[in-house]
């Protein structure tokens, strides 16, 4: 798995997003390899997951070629086109599914590091 995707998924571990996986769709489509999929609890909440991982990755030399939802805060976007961050109020989550959407790619669920 990408080395970036996981620092992805672990920065949104770092706002305390919930329910962090990452799909590996290298084997379902070629659109993008990976997407990292976590919820926040509230708008605002999923809004500041979104802005941390736009602005380390961005700190570490990587821009997002694509930025939707960032002003509702339902569900945040950030496209770099090797993976795609999804960051939903879980509301949305539940009813895209995206996990069951693309139910063919390898579910790797992201748990936050202890210590």
């Amino acid at each position: 798995m990408t080395a970036v995707a996981q620092r992805a998924a672990a920065l949104c571990l770092d706002r305390k997003a919930t329910d962090v996986v990452i799909l590996d769709l290298r084997s379902v489509t070629d659109m993008t390899d990976y997407f990292v999929i976590a919820s926040g609890t509230s708008d605002t909440h999923v809004r500041s997951v979104a802005e941390h991982v736009q602005a380390e990755l961005k700190r570490s030399g990587m821009s997002a070629y694509h930025i939707e939802g960032m002003a509702q805060g339902r569900w945040v976007l950030l496209d770099y086109v090797d993976f795609v961050v999804h960051v939903f109020h879980p509301v949305l989550r539940q009813f895209y599914q995206l996990e069951r959407l693309w139910g063919d790619a390898e579910i790797t669920p992201v748990a936050a590091a202890i210590g």
